[in-house]
């Protein structure tokens, strides 16, 4: 039976695969999406949707206990169970599902449920699931976006129903009393506020001196404030060299002589590209000791009709991320290349409790750059809106040339932060200085209003 043939095939079906088949597919390309799993990928079933549904419950409970100046006080059921505080998940997984299936259907864009592999660099074979049978299939274009998975070192023991990763820990029953996290990126600060909000003694252990390395540094420092200040035990400069475990506990052995003793140990330092059963060899393709791809500025591998987006090329490793680069690889691949304004506009956002945000240069940066700078900040006390809501712990870091005013990043802790930063991203989109800010009305009381606040304080800096 001949090949079927595409102009694009798209390999994984998470935020990266999705924008670029509909891309192709609006400028009239015939696009193949082949997913393993199921719709969504990862993003959808095991990582983002899932861990934040989990965590809007936990925010839920800690804002109600943070705001019993209202009278109300909240008690946790002794019984509780990661399954109730996740009752949400279901719903929003079929539902976005749903929505991607249709957008898929609705755009003619074809899929297939299967593994696909390499036969050659134009060429793929997808094993169909459920031992359908295998379809051979021949693109001019490839867009690999098998997205990663929770890195597991060799010599640490999976098998051990104590020890999880990222993926495994949302399979817990009941939340743990104890719980040490390996690692201090995002997914482990992430966790590790979560759980600490739920009551759970949280060791946090990390090899470098602080968390979120790539942070503006006052932010990062005030994270880990606000963790200590949570109750969360960061063991910092600590390096993991084994695991031991009875049937009540596990054992996280440290190269200083310490031993942590929990009732779970979460790893959760790092990711590895989903590229092990793609054949990358027959392609002409290599991969680097994480199993990630390298990719130039249009997010062309090294055989140029081969894109990769997403995870699977490492850092910034975020669904936001990813929907953009596809959408990016796609429209070079159908000849319709644009500027790839990089990645300095591309806010970082880390859902820790409280949340952080980022767009832009930090301090660090501007620093090493030389460029002279100024700082802008204002706190959620000094806001309307914070004091009305009880949610006084927050930042807003505008950060500013000091001769033009030129807005040169925006850096926000405290809630609904994610959403706040796009604000300043949009000023810095168009060179804007941060007298944007000061000549414009926000409502009243607003969180957002903290840009004015702040922007004054910059100038009264100057």
């Amino acid at each position: 039976m001949a090949a079927k043939t595409y102009d694009l095939l798209v390999i994984g079906s998470g935020p990266g695969g999705e924008k670029a088949a509909i891309q192709a597919a609006k400028l009239g390309k015939t696009v193949l999406v082949v997913e393993k799993n199921l719709p969504g990928g990862g993003c959808l079933h095991t990582g983002t949707i899932p861990s934040k549904t989990l965590r809007e419950s936990v925010r839920y409970i800690a804002l109600t206990r943070q705001r019993a100046i209202y009278g109300i006080n909240i008690v946790l059921d002794h019984d509780l169970s990661i399954d109730r505080l996740m009752h949400r998940r279901r719903a929003t997984t079929l539902s976005l599902t749903d929505r991607l299936e249709r957008n898929l259907e609705r755009n003619k864009v074809d899929y297939l449920n299967g593994v696909a592999s390499f036969e050659d660099p134009h060429t793929l074979r997808v094993n169909l699931a459920g031992g359908a049978g295998t379809e051979e299939i021949r693109a001019e274009h490839i867009i690999i976006a098998t997205g990663s998975s929770p890195y597991r070192p060799e010599w640490l023991d999976f098998s051990n129903p104590r020890v999880l990763d990222a993926d495994t820990i949302l399979g817990l029953h009941q939340v743990p009393k104890t719980l040490t996290i390996i690692g201090a990126g995002v997914i482990a600060c992430e966790y590790a506020t979560i759980f600490s909000n739920l009551g759970v003694k949280v060791n946090l252990v990390n090899p470098r001196m602080t968390v979120l390395d790539f942070l503006d540094l006052e932010i990062a420092n005030m994270l880990t404030y606000l963790m200590r200040e949570a109750g969360i035990r960061l063991r910092l400069g600590e390096t993991l060299t084994g695991v031991e475990h009875d049937s009540e506990n596990v054992y996280a052995q440290m190269e200083s002589g310490k031993a942590l003793k929990s009732d779970y140990l979460l790893f959760a330092n790092g990711r590895t590209g989903n590229t092990r059963e793609l054949c990358l060899d027959k392609a002409g393709l290599t991969v680097n000791k994480r199993h990630q791809l390298e990719v130039n500025t249009q997010f062309q591998t090294a055989v140029p009709h081969i894109y990769a987006v997403g995870d699977v090329i490492g850092f910034p490793a975020l669904a936001a991320t990813a929907m953009h680069q596809g959408r990016l690889a796609a429209l070079h691949a159908c000849g319709k290349p644009v500027d790839n304004p990089g990645f300095n506009l591309i806010p970082t956002g880390i859902y820790t409790i409280p949340e952080i945000s980022t767009v832009g240069a930090t301090e660090e940066d501007l620093t090493r750059a030389k460029i002279p700078y100024e700082v802008g900040a204002a706190t959620y006390k000094e806001l309307a809106r914070g004091q009305i809501m009880g949610t006084t712990t927050g930042r807003m870091k505008l950060l500013f040339h000091r001769d033009t005013l030129k807005l040169l990043g925006v850096h926000i802790l405290g809630d609904y932060a994610t959403d706040l930063i796009h604000i300043g991203q949009a000023v810095m989109a168009h060179e804007g200085t941060i007298e944007y800010f000061i000549d414009s009305v926000y409502n009243y009381p607003t969180f957002s209003e903290g840009y004015r606040v702040a922007a004054l304080n910059g100038i009264n800096r100057l």
